[in-house]
């Protein structure tokens, strides 16, 4: 059972956002932070995504059932069980953040309230990648939180960089989906914009990221190993649309795992390294 829930939720794309958030803690901690806060901030995160995972599961299981790509989820887990495991789950992370410090625990319910209405996006937006995007950049600015209880430069700009990746990055997603969301009457860039201006756009997104990850090396005056890692991100991004140009399944999901994990890996492990050597 355990095992159909993380394939329901596809826990393994927890790995992209959660990179982010301990990226700006090792920034805000200066190197690494004290191992409990480290784990709390990951289990926050952890529950966090899985509630709005499921969240999402539950809200668009119907639309699932007709969606070729994604008939076989409902099949994983009852709808019960997934009911129970979003307030299991959006729980944990209240509760979680409460150990943290008391600015993040005010702040959680508003976040859940964020990462729960991109569900809903896709019914009355064009913009829902953004949304998304959005859902996911509170990560690196909650982490920061949790550092250092306040707000800064550094984590509002890794934010704004986040926000276009994700954008960008779930655009080649949405590709895949173009037809049924079109019959469903759903809404997304892919449908304002067809396949091949929305692959322009999310090339123009990922641009826009890359200048956000090089401006919040500037901004938390980060040294020579993080922006070496930026150029390796540059390779990860292109591999990326490279493959999205080709336009069938098996390359889309290749694009959409392997390059969005290797840019998170790249990131979190330069901007480690980076604070490590400065110190």
């Amino acid at each position: 059972m355990i095992g159909n829930f993380l394939r329901f939720i596809r826990f393994s794309h927890t790995l992209f956002a959660l990179p982010f958030a301990l990226g700006a803690m090792f920034v805000a901690a200066n190197g690494l932070p004290p191992a409990r806060l480290l784990t709390l901030v990951a289990l926050a995160m952890i529950f966090a995504r899985t509630a709005a995972m499921t969240f999402n599961r539950l809200t668009d299981w119907e639309i699932d059932k007709r969606n070729p790509r994604t008939e076989g989820r409902h099949k994983l887990v009852s709808k019960p069980f997934a009911v129970a495991a979003w307030a299991l789950t959006s729980l944990l992370f209240l509760a979680t953040t409460w150990f943290i410090n008391p600015l993040c625990f005010a702040l959680s319910p508003v976040a859940l309230l964020l990462i729960f209405f991109y569900s809903f996006t896709k019914r009355f937006t064009d913009w829902a990648q953004l949304f998304l995007g959005l859902a996911l950049s509170a990560a690196p600015v909650g982490a920061w939180l949790a550092v250092t209880g306040r707000f800064a430069l550094p984590p509002l700009v890794l934010a704004a960089a986040v926000l276009c990746w994700v954008a960008g990055f779930d655009i080649i997603y949405a590709t895949q989906d173009y037809a049924v969301d079109r019959r469903e009457g759903l809404r997304s860039m892919v449908v304002r914009l067809g396949i091949p201006r929305a692959l322009t756009t999310a090339t123009a997104l990922h641009t826009a990221a890359w200048i956000g990850l090089l401006a919040f090396g500037i901004s938390a005056q980060l040294g020579i190993i993080y922006f070496a890692g930026l150029a390796l991100v540059v390779a990860a991004l292109v591999y990326e649309h490279l493959l999205a140009r080709k336009g069938d399944l098996s390359a889309i999901n290749t694009a959409f795992f392997q390059a969005n994990a290797a840019v998170s890996a790249i990131f979190v492990l330069s901007t480690l390294a980076d604070q490590l050597a400065s110190r």
